[in-house]
C-alpha cells in the first residue's frame, strides 16, 4: 500500500475531447510540476479534471482488458454473463470458477482508488495558491471532495473499511497509515463529505460544464452508499467468521433505521424534480431506453436528464469492440447467459413463468419486454454490418450441427447471445469507421427510482410511491400499461413479493452497468445466484424448422471469501497492520 499511496501524480495526461464542446475540452498539462499547476488557472482546472478520468473504471465493461487484448469486466464475475475464455487468469474468471486469491486478484480496485485520493488531497493543498476566483474556488473544492468520496466507495464496496488518510498528502520517508478504518467510519466519512460539498455546487452543471458532479450527484453518492450500508451483507450479518473484526466489513448489529436513511436520501432526489426518466414509446417501445445510453446525441430533447454522474469520453467504438458478433468485429467482452434472458418479462409486463403470459418457448424473443431487444443480441436480432442497417445474426446451427455463421453457438459465442447493452447497434459495429457515443451512465435516474423503491419496502413495506417508481421504469422500458394500468405489477404486493419485484426490476434495468455482481452479495443471495449451472440457449434447424433448447454452459463456484474481494497480496505483505478480508 505503501507504493500506492506515495505515488506522486504530478504529469496530467491530455483529456480526449468530446465530439460536443465539454468541459473534458479544455486543456492540457503534461509534463508539469506543481508550481506550474497551480500557479496557472487552466492547468489548476484541468489537474482537477483530470481526476474525472478513472470514475468508472471499476464499471468498465472492458474493465480486465490488456493493452492488446479486449476481454470483459464484472458481467463475467456472476450470473449476468461468461467470460472470455483464455489462458489468461483474469479477475471474472477467478470469481466464476471460485478460484479468486490475493496472489493473482486484479489490483485496480486498491490502486486507482488510492492514486486518485492522493490527486485529490494533492490538489486541495495547492488549490488556495491558484489564481482561479473565490467562487471557482469554493466550486472546485467541493467537486474534488465529492471526487474523493466516490473513489472511496469504490474501495469499501470491494473491501468494506478502508484506511482513511484525510486530508494528507504523504511523502517519501513519512509514517503512513495503514490500520484499516471501520465500515461505519467509512461509510460516515463518505456521507459527510458529499453532505458538506453539495452545499458549495449547483444541483446540475451545463453547458460546457455538464460532466462534472454537481450537488444532485454528491447527493446520489450519498444515497448509492447509504442503500448499501442497509443492505443485509453490511447491515448485521454473520458472514465474518470467528475471531474476525466485524466491524472492518459492515455493522456488527442490524439497524432497520438504515433502510430510512437510505429511503430519504433517494427521496431526497427525487423531491429536487431536477431528473426524469427519458420516455420516447411514440414509434418503437422502450426507444427511450436505448437513447438514455446514447444520450448525448439526444440532448436537446432531454436525454441527459437522466444522468446524475456520467463517465465523459470521446465518441468511439469501444464497447461495440468488445461485444460485438465476430462478423461485426467483436472480441468477445462477455457473452449473456440465458438464465438473465429469462428475467425479462412480457411486453404485458407479466414473467414468462406466468401461465397468462403468452410465452412460448419455441419462440422465445416474441413480444417480451422491449428492453431485451435493447440488451441482449439473440438469434436474428438486427445489427449494423459494415455499413449496412439491419443484418441479422445468424446464431442458429443448421440441420447438420454445424453453425450458419461464425457467429453460431458454440463457435462464436458459447451461451448463444452477445451482449448489445449501451451499443449503437443500428448506426455502427466494431468492423465500420462510424464512431457513436461512448460515454457511460455511473448514477442515473433509473437507479434513484430503485434504491427508493428498495429501501422504502424495507423500511414501512409496499406503497403507492413504490408502485408509482417501478410503474415510471417500465413505462419507459415500452411494457404496456393494461386495462389496470398496473404494466404487469401484481396489485397489493406482499413485502416479500415487492421485494423480489424490486429485485427482478433492478437486475434487467440495469444489466451489464455493473450493479449485479455487488447486488447479489449485498443482498446475501449470491449463495444461490453464482452457484449454480449456468445457461445458454441452442437454436437448431430440425426439418427446416427452429427448435430451442437451453443447455448448461458452465458451473459456477462459489465461496463465502467472495462476498469481498481479498486486499492484494503484495500490500499485505508489507503492511502487518492491515488486515486481510476473511477466508483468505
Amino acid at each position: 500500500m505503501k507504493n500506492k499511496l506515495l505515488l506522486l501524480i504530478l504529469f496530467v495526461g491530455v483529456i480526449a475531447s468530446c465530439n460536443d464542446a465539454s468541459f473534458l475540452d479544455e486543456t492540457e498539462t503534461t509534463d508539469l510540476d506543481t508550481d506550474v499547476i497551480f500557479s496557472d488557472s487552466t492547468y489548476t482546472v484541468g489537474f482537477l479534471t483530470e481526476i474525472y478520468r478513472d470514475i468508472g473504471f471499476d464499471t468498465d465493461p472492458g474493465r480486465f482488458s490488456e493493452l492488446f487484448e479486449k476481454f470483459g469486466g464484472l458481467q463475467g464475475a456472476c450470473d449476468e454473463a461468461e467470460f472470455k475464455a483464455s489462458s489468461k487468469i483474469k479477475s471474472d474468471m477467478l470469481f466464476a470458477t471460485g478460484s479468486v486469491n490475493p496472489v493473482v486478484i486484479a489490483e485496480d480496485a486498491w490502486e486507482k482508488p488510492y492514486q486518485n485520493i492522493r490527486r485529490v488531497n494533492l490538489f486541495l493543498q495547492n488549490l488556495d495558491r491558484s489564481p482561479l476566483s473565490t467562487p471557482r474556488k469554493t466550486t472546485y473544492r467541493a467537486e474534488a471532495r465529492v471526487l474523493r468520496a466516490w473513489y472511496y466507495f469504490i474501495l469499501l464496496r470491494h473491501y468494506g473499511g478502508v484506511p482513511l488518510i484525510g486530508d494528507v498528502v504523504y511523502e517519501t520517508g513519512d509514517e503512513i497509515k495503514t490500520e484499516r478504518n471501520t465500515f461505519k467510519e467509512c461509510v460516515d466519512y463518505i456521507v459527510t463529505e458529499c453532505d458538506e460539498a453539495a452545499r458549495d455546487l449547483i444541483i446540475k452543471p451545463t453547458g460546457r460544464d455538464y460532466g462534472r458532479v454537481g450537488a444532485g450527484s454528491s447527493k446520489a453518492l450519498k444515497a448509492r452508499v447509504l442503500l448499501y450500508a442497509a443492505s443485509p451483507l453490511f447491515n448485521g450479518s454473520d458472514v465474518a467468521p470467528e475471531g474476525f473484526s466485524k466491524e472492518l466489513i459492515g455493522y456488527p448489529a442490524y439497524d432497520k433505521d438504515r433502510w430510512r436513511l437510505a429511503m430519504e436520501a433517494a427521496r431526497d432526489i427525487i423531491r429536487l424534480n431536477a431528473y426524469k426518466l427519458y420516455v420516447k414509446n411514440d414509434e418503437t417501445p422502450g426507444e427511450g431506453y436505448f437513447w438514455t445510453f446514447q444520450s448525448s446525441d439526444k440532448a436537446t430533447d432531454g436525454a441527459l436528464d437522466e444522468m446524475l454522474v456520467e463517465l465523459q469520453t470521446t465518441k468511439s467504438t469501444y464497447k461495440e469492440q468488445l461485444f460485438n458478433p465476430p462478423s461485426r468485429g467483436g472480441s468477445g467482452g462477455g457473452f449473456a447467459y440465458h438464465g438473465l434472458v429469462d428475467a425479462f418479462p412480457m411486453k404485458t409486463g407479466k414473467a414468462i413463468t406466468d401461465p397468462a403470459s403468452g410465452y412460448d418457448a419455441q419462440n422465445p424473443y416474441a413480444d417480451r419486454d422491449p428492453r431485451l431487444f435493447y440488451t441482449i443480441c439473440y438469434d436474428q436480432h438486427p445489427m449494423f454490418n459494415a455499413g449496412t442497417t439491419n443484418v441479422p445474426v445468424n446464431i442458429y446451427l443448421k440441420e447438420d450441427g454445424t453453425p450458419f455463421d461464425q457467429d453460431g453457438v458454440h463457435t462464436g459465442t458459447p451461451t448463444g447471445y452477445y451482449i448489445c447493452k449501451m451499443q449503437f447497434f443500428t448506426q455502427a459495429s466494431a468492423n465500420w469507421w462510424i464512431m457513436p457515443p461512448s460515454s457511460r451512465p455511473q448514477i442515473r435516474y433509473a437507479e434513484i427510482l430503485l434504491n427508493y423503491a428498495e429501501a422504502a419496502n424495507e423500511w414501512s413495506g409496499p406503497s403507492d410511491e413504490i408502485y408509482s417508481a417501478l410503474k415510471l421504469i417500465r413505462e419507459r422500458a415500452g411494457i404496456e400499461p393494461g386495462d389496470d394500468e398496473m404494466y404487469g405489477l401484481k396489485a397489493n404486493m406482499t413485502y416479500d413479493e415487492m421485494k423480489e419485484a424490486i429485485r427482478v426490476e433492478r437486475r434487467i434495468e440495469l444489466a451489464f452497468e455493473g450493479h449485479r455482481f455487488f447486488d447479489v452479495r449485498r443482498w446475501m443471495i449470491a449463495p444461490q445466484t453464482e452457484a449454480q449451472a449456468m445457461t445458454g440457449m441452442e437454436i437448431r434447424l430440425v426439418n427446416g424448422v427452429k427448435k430451442y433448447t437451453p443447455f448448461n454452459v458452465r458451473q459456477h463456484i462459489w465461496r463465502p471469501a467472495m462476498y469481498f474481494w481479498p486486499l492484494p497480496y503484495k500490500e499485505i505483505s508489507k503492511s502487518p497492520d492491515l488486515i486481510q478480508n476473511p477466508y483468505y
